[in-house]
């Protein structure tokens, strides 16, 4: 995998933005980037943007991996977000770099303080 995204209407309650994705067998511990954008898709002509999205990233179990509110917020995750060229452009956006092991995860985008409006979920795959 490359990159794979998603954009859709974020609601609140079970109505949030989930994208799955796969770590492959093969391919021992992934370094990944995962993105949570919402603020900064007004640029792109979208009138109804999440305005200040959160992201969970959830493995097979549903237990909490890591999650993210404002992608500058860690210092060292923001510093790997931004020398793979993936910084969103908008601070209330989210973003997360780790190192996930072979196994299948869910991204959740949710509104900060039930928010709603229109999010894009992205997953980067890293060299």
């Amino acid at each position: 995998m490359g990159n794979i995204s998603g954009r859709a209407s974020v609601q609140t309650g079970n109505n949030v933005l989930i994208a799955g994705f796969i770590v492959g067998n093969n391919v021992g511990a992934a370094k990944v980037v995962v993105r949570a954008i919402g603020p900064s898709l007004a640029q792109s002509g979208i009138t109804n943007p999440l305005l200040d999205p959160t992201l969970e990233l959830h493995d097979n179990n549903g237990a909490l991996v890591i999650g993210n509110d404002n992608w500058q917020d860690n210092a060292s995750q923001a510093a790997q977000i931004s020398a793979n060229g993936l910084a969103p452009s908008n601070p209330l956006e989210s973003a997360l770099a780790t190192s996930l092991v072979p196994g299948t995860y869910t991204a959740i985008v949710a509104g900060k303080n039930r928010g709603t409006g229109v999010g894009l979920v992205e997953v980067y795959n890293l060299p």
